[in-house]
């Protein structure tokens, strides 16, 4: 590789890195300004895929939005018809890369709910029950979602509308997502069932009986 292409690449990555930089979404940017709340300390990455309606976004302090991820409320930027806080995320939550959380009445996300990349969030699906009417002009209804505070959601795992997780709850990396899921569980597959419970003084229990016992405390 000739001198000129190696000076001419390590530009290219030096003024890529100072567009992240630059384009960031965060606090007092005319961007950020738009959003319903945008708490201090947080950072939406750029690029982003989709920042849509963000008048009805309310996102909590020091939360961490990756790259190419979507937020989204309603079916367009055009919807008269916006929930006043339609998608709310807590603080100190962390939205891995092209994760997507689409909003039409209501999704929220807790303190502290660590999402892995790829993950996907909506309220809303699509019916299918007219057989001459196309799917995707069949609008499902809205069915709010809700993730609790200190929940981790794996890689690429789809959480349906209607769902309610607990408190530190672990979904496992590619789990489809429905239902209530009670705090201290651990849920894998798809569709996702209990893996493990947390009981107090026992341990993480799986349905068979196996325990995984309490780690002790650190000092």
């Amino acid at each position: 590789m000739s001198r000129r292409t190696r000076l001419v690449n390590a530009g290219v990555h030096a003024l890529w890195r100072w567009v992240e930089r630059a384009g960031e979404v965060v606090p007092g940017t005319r961007a950020g300004d738009a959003f319903g709340t945008l708490g201090a300390g947080s950072c939406i990455g750029f690029p982003a895929a989709t920042l849509m309606n963000v008048g009805s976004i309310h996102v909590g302090e020091r939360t961490l939005v990756g790259r190419q991820v979507t937020l989204s409320v309603g079916y367009g930027p055009d919807d008269a018809h916006l929930p006043e806080r339609g998608l709310v995320i807590g603080d100190r939550c962390v939205l891995g890369a092209r994760t997507s959380l689409t909003a039409h009445s209501s999704i929220v996300l807790g303190d502290d709910v660590w999402c892995g990349q790829d993950v996907f969030v909506s309220d809303a699906s699509h019916g299918y029950q007219d057989a001459d009417l196309p799917i995707g002009r069949q609008l499902g209804p809205h069915q709010p979602v809700v993730i609790g505070s200190g929940s981790w959601i794996g890689h690429g795992s789809i959480i349906l509308p209607g769902t309610t997780i607990g408190r530190n709850v672990v979904v496992a990396a590619g789990s489809v997502v429905r239902g209530v899921v009670e705090d201290h569980a651990v849920v894998g597959g798809a569709p996702a069932r209990v893996l493990r419970r947390f009981e107090p003084g026992v341990g993480w229990v799986t349905p068979g009986g196996d325990v995984r016992p309490l780690e002790p405390a650190r000092p």
